[in-house]
């Protein structure tokens, strides 16, 4: 719902900046004001607030998983998310950092991982 209101503000902002230039016959400075002012709306968005208003606010974002790896957990580290998933043709682990606007991405892989999580844990030989 945050990301909807957000998202009204902007184009609100946007389009009284068109509105009030075009009015007074500026047409060159109300587009450029428009486009403008979309412009830094969306890296704003993008680059500040999209994980801070899903982490904080309840916002709205999608990660997909990689083909042939299934999801075993998330987390989130300050307002970056962390998301694990579990490679079986590998036996890996891929843990990836999606920080703000994907500038700093932190990746971790674990070998011969066999998560627990899927319920694929190994049976051992009782003795």
């Amino acid at each position: 719902m945050i990301t909807y209101f957000y998202w009204a503000i902007v184009l609100l902002i946007a389009v009284a900046i068109l509105a009030s230039f075009a009015k007074a016959g500026q047409w060159l400075v109300a587009v450029g004001g428009f486009i403008a002012v979309m412009a830094i709306g969306s890296l704003a968005y993008y680059f500040h607030f999209q994980q801070v208003f899903v982490k904080n606010y309840g916002g709205v974002m999608s990660v997909t998983v990689p083909e042939g790896q299934r999801h075993v957990a998330a987390t989130w580290k300050d307002n970056n998310l962390w998301i694990e998933n579990y490679d079986p043709a590998t036996n890996t682990c891929h843990f990836n950092e999606y920080s703000k606007g994907n500038l700093l991405q932190g990746k971790v892989i674990i070998k011969n991982c066999s998560p627990v999580a899927l319920g694929e844990a190994r049976a051992t030989p009782s003795p």
